[in-house]
């Protein structure tokens, strides 16, 4: 083999080594889990700060978009995990979800003010997001919803590295993207069943910051 043959096949090698760790994704958050019902992470959840600061706060991604495993963050031990219901994993009998899908770090929709006593969930729009990744986000507005006759609000947020980004307002959104908010309110209203959910309408920034700001928690 000569030294041409030997540069080819070494400039090769490396090539393919940097290709694969390009495409390699940043695993030093994750840890070994044997449980496939546990997402394998280093991150306690429940230590994540909410880190409000104008309309930018901290999400955590339970479920992207498209998908339909029904995940949450434990409140006993801040560990991400799949719901399980009459003994199997929870998954949505419908459409997968219309956009990524998690909760807001160190907020309490309390029972004494009429909500389910979790954190605030939040709707992100844009494209999908893995599971288990904490993310700032830009709030835009919020859904009401009913379940169960108790209050199960949709903070409604986007992304910078979307094409939502430049949207700040629900308004700007339902001006400048047509239909993103039927087809959430239908979703979220249907994919339980007829009649589980009510929605209530949406509501601007200013009362999606009111919304998070009652909700945090001291």
């Amino acid at each position: 083999m000569n030294k041409y043959h030997l540069f080819f096949r070494t400039l090769a090698l490396l090539t393919l080594v940097m290709l694969i760790y390009a495409k390699m994704p940043d695993i030093s958050n994750y840890e070994m889990d044997s449980d496939p019902y546990i997402f394998a992470s280093k991150i306690n959840y429940n230590e994540v700060k909410t880190e409000l600061f104008n309309s930018e706060v901290n999400a955590i991604i339970e479920i992207p978009a498209g998908t339909i495993g029904k995940w949450e963050v434990d409140k006993s031990d801040g560990k991400l995990k799949w719901e399980f219901k009459k003994g199997k994993p929870r998954k949505v009998k419908y459409l997968g979800y219309p956009a990524n899908y998690g909760m807001i770090p160190g907020t309490l929709l309390s029972k004494e003010k009429g909500g389910d006593g979790d954190p605030l969930d939040v709707i992100i729009l844009g494209p999908a997001i893995e599971r288990g990744k904490v993310l700032r986000v830009k709030i835009i507005g919020v859904m009401y919803l009913l379940d169960g006759g108790e209050k199960d609000d949709k903070l409604i947020a986007v992304i910078k590295d979307s094409h939502f980004s430049q949207i700040n307002d629900i308004s700007e959104l339902n001006n400048n993207f047509t239909g993103i908010l039927d087809i959430i309110e239908l979703w979220f209203t249907n994919y339980k069943g007829p009649g589980e959910l009510k929605s209530e309408g949406f509501g601007n920034k200013d009362k999606a910051m009111s919304v998070i700001k009652s909700a945090i928690v001291k």
